[in-house]
């Protein structure tokens, strides 16, 4: 599968984010969830990326993750796999992206017992068979050139009955591919949801944090590019969410134990 150009544009703009971030306010990069008939208490560090952990929480909150060994696929400015090393109590946990800088920045931004991080590829993971009980993936797998391969590394070091945690988004027209290649991986789905609504109320919540750092970040002709990969209201990505151009899902997958 190429790379669309929509794809190129978001590693470029990762990467961007992770060379002007100077004083560490990006440190997740994902759409958000947002219930308003579910309040997760957070502590004041962790406030200004409120609908952003909820997505994380989403995913970590639905299987037993305590001394459980996770692994991060995608990990980017690394929030998410920290968030969960704090307030999950796992084993270990391991943040894994294809960016050096993201990699490199993380490595010096936290310090937490058992959380580490590594530069790896998706596609083709430096992890060995059976290595971890948790698999989380949140709003990464949408720029990777082939999901059959990310979906058979993520089988390949799963433990036997451990856990695939993944959300993310597709357009409309590529999500039959996504079922069917789920369908042929050989993991079992546990549960799984259109989030869409959650997540069109997310980007409401946060529009004016959202705009206000790509002011900050970004030279004023990049604006409007930045403001459409942010989904601020108004924006292509905001609407294409609130039509269901852009489809935004959750899943729970589970490796089966070899005699099932």
């Amino acid at each position: 599968m190429r790379l669309s150009f929509r794809d190129i544009m978001f590693r470029v703009w990762y990467r961007y984010i992770s060379s002007v971030d100077r004083n560490a306010e990006v440190l997740f990069m994902n759409y958000g969830y947002n219930d308003s008939r579910e309040k997760l208490n957070l502590g004041e560090q962790d406030l200004p990326n409120r609908v952003s952990i909820q997505l994380y929480h989403l995913l970590a909150s639905a299987v037993e993750i305590r001394d459980k060994d996770v692994v991060e696929v995608g990990c980017g400015r690394g929030g998410g796999i920290s968030y969960i090393a704090r307030c999950f109590s796992p084993n270990t946990t391991l943040g894994v992206d294809l960016d050096k800088k993201a990699v490199s920045f993380c490595n010096r931004h936290y310090q937490q017992p058992g959380l580490s991080f590594i530069r790896g590829d998706a596609q083709n993971l430096k992890l060995e068979n059976n290595s971890c009980d948790i698999v989380i993936s949140v709003e990464s797998s949408h720029r990777y050139p082939d999901m059959k391969a990310f979906l058979r590394e993520v089988t390949r070091i799963l433990r036997p009955g451990g856990y695939f945690l993944f959300t993310d988004f597709r357009k409309d027209t590529y999500m039959e591919d996504l079922i069917r290649n789920i369908s042929q991986s050989g993991l079992i789905v546990i549960g799984h949801r259109n989030i869409n609504q959650e997540v069109v109320a997310a980007l409401t919540l946060d529009d004016g944090r959202r705009r206000y750092l790509v002011k900050k970040l970004t030279p004023k002709i990049l604006h409007n590019t930045a403001m459409n990969f942010a989904g601020v209201i108004g924006s292509k990505t905001f609407k294409s969410f609130v039509t269901g151009k852009f489809i935004y899902f959750s899943y729970i997958l589970q490796k089966g134990h070899p005699d099932i």
